[in-house]
């Protein structure tokens, strides 16, 4: 396991930190987030400190599904986000790996769990798109 000493989730993963575990593996750390946006909101954590999803390495990978599936489940909710973001751009606050499962209760509404827009670009043509797709193809 790699971590880095000024990272607050590597200090949660140490002990350093307290936290409210849920679950823990060799390779994954899930506890409750302290700023809540619904009920029920926890996190998933590789134990290995990569500050994006593309720096964390393969075999770090195997129990976050599985974690992230539980923890859903846990929640009561049938409702639920999972939300992962990499960089300042994308809304990402800690440079750690990081999952939110977030609990949707459709009685809620608006008013709690996760509220997002989806900005679709229109202004991208069948013909930019296939040229997209071929470019990321080229690149797997």
């Amino acid at each position: 396991m790699t971590s880095l000493a000024s990272c607050i989730f590597c200090k949660i993963v140490k002990g350093e930190i307290p936290s409210m575990k849920l679950l823990e593996t060799d390779t994954i750390f899930a506890f409750m987030d302290i700023g809540p946006i619904a009920r029920g909101h926890c996190l998933v954590i590789p134990k290995y400190h990569a500050a994006k999803l593309n720096d964390l390495p393969d075999d770090q990978t195997k129990d976050i599904i599985p974690a992230l599936k539980k923890l859903a489940i846990a929640s009561g909710a049938e409702n639920y986000n999972i939300l992962q973001n990499n960089g300042r751009a994308a809304h990402q606050v800690v440079d750690h790996v990081h999952f939110h499962v977030i609990p949707k209760f459709a009685e809620k509404g608006d008013e709690e769990g996760l509220v997002i827009g989806w900005p679709t670009q229109k202004d991208l043509s069948k013909d930019e798109i296939t040229k997209i797709f071929e470019e990321m193809k080229s690149k797997l």
